[in-house]
């Protein structure tokens, strides 16, 4: 009888990540946010789940001995849209918390084989690429081999949506000897060039199967026209695009075929000055979606059909569609709520593309060895 393999899940908010972690039992799981918590509970009713800061916990709090540990820490201080505070800052050094749980579960051998780290492409560059070097460095001297993908949502699902995985494993795993595409981009191998010798000298340049191509458009994942609330302001909304963009609606308009973009208010410098510009695409993708911490965080969409160009929010049901999730998925009855809970989430499909891949195979070759 196989047994199967189990994880802890740090910084879980609604359980995206065990979703994709299909053939994996999750032993434990944390995040400190309330309204995730209760997300998670709802979605995972038999995993025990403990809210409060990762910094609170021990490894007594911990239960069993995993295979795996998985963490999607704070992004903010991070990412390429923030303040790039790095993992110096208070929400982004919650990795360094999670680090001591792990140091602690080695001290008593319980240590996981396999460690996961999830988080934006900004770490690859924060602190002028010391806080990536970091976290490599501190997943080498714990006796891993380290490498690292950057997986865009986009190969499996209707939106834009990169995303960095740092993966430490201790024991064989599928790699290639040079970095290959999709995965290995120029910018993790400009910052591979970068790390100390001494992670280089241990790097794996992890090898997952390219993915199919991917055969559904954001109009896939919409509501249908009638179930949605259309914006009354719409044509406000839509004056605030760059002639180009601008350019683009009326296009759509004027060929007659039903044309469906996505759009977000962002602010730019146009001639010396900040200026708001919604920037739509019509290339079948969503943006990557955001928590709406202010109305112009929220993306749109815009249907050109019927002579005219209409403007709405994108639902929160719709938000979960783009990340993977199916419809008996219980959201939160907020609107703002159910957006940040997607927001802030991982693709269900990328995590099962890598656990697939990559991930089961180390678990698996550890069981062999065993």
């Amino acid at each position: 009888m196989s047994i199967r393999p189990t994880a802890y899940e740090f910084f879980a908010g609604g359980g995206l990540a065990g979703l994709g972690l299909s053939g994996v039992d999750t032993l434990f799981a944390n995040d400190m946010d309330a309204a995730k918590g209760r997300a998670f509970v709802a979605n995972h009713p038999d995993v025990p789940f403990r809210l409060g800061d990762v910094w609170s916990l021990t490894s007594a709090d911990l239960p069993g001995a995993p295979d795996m540990a998985w963490a999607s820490s704070p992004c903010q201080d991070v990412s390429l849209a923030g303040a790039r505070g790095g993992l110096e800052a208070g929400r982004s050094g919650a990795f360094w918390g999670f680090w001591k749980l792990i140091q602690a579960l080695a001290v008593e051998g319980r240590a996981p084989r396999v460690v996961v780290l999830e988080n934006v492409i900004g770490l690859l560059t924060s602190g002028q690429g010391r806080d990536f070097a970091a976290v490599c460095t501190a997943m080498v001297r714990a006796g891993y081999r380290v490498g690292a993908l950057e997986m865009d949502a986009a190969h499996w699902l209707p939106q834009s949506r990169p995303r960095l995985f740092v993966v430490a494993v201790k024991g064989e795993a599928p790699e290639t000897t040079t970095p290959s595409g999709p995965f290995h981009s120029p910018r993790l191998v400009a910052a591979h060039a970068r790390l100390p010798q001494a992670v280089r000298d241990v790097w794996a340049w992890w090898s997952l199967p390219v993915p199919p191509r991917r055969n559904q458009d954001l109009a896939a994942l919409l509501q249908p026209d009638d179930a949605v609330d259309w914006l009354e302001d719409g044509e406000a909304i839509l004056s605030l695009a760059a002639p180009l963009h601008r350019a683009r609606v009326q296009a759509a308009v004027a060929s007659g075929v039903r044309t469906i973009g996505a759009a977000y208010r962002r602010v730019r410098v146009e001639g010396g000055r900040k200026v708001q510009r919604l920037e739509i695409r019509f290339d079948g993708l969503a943006g990557c979606l955001r928590t709406p911490a202010g109305g112009s965080s929220r993306q749109y969409v815009v249907v050109c059909d019927q002579g005219r160009a209409r403007v709405r929010r994108l639902t929160g049901r719709e938000a979960a569609r783009l990340m993977g999730v199916s419809d008996d998925y219980v959201l939160p009855s907020s609107e703002s709520a159910a957006l940040k809970l997607m927001g802030d989430a991982v693709a269900v499909p990328v995590v099962r593309a890598l656990a697939q891949g990559l991930l089961s195979p180390a678990l698996n070759s550890r069981r062999a060895a065993a």
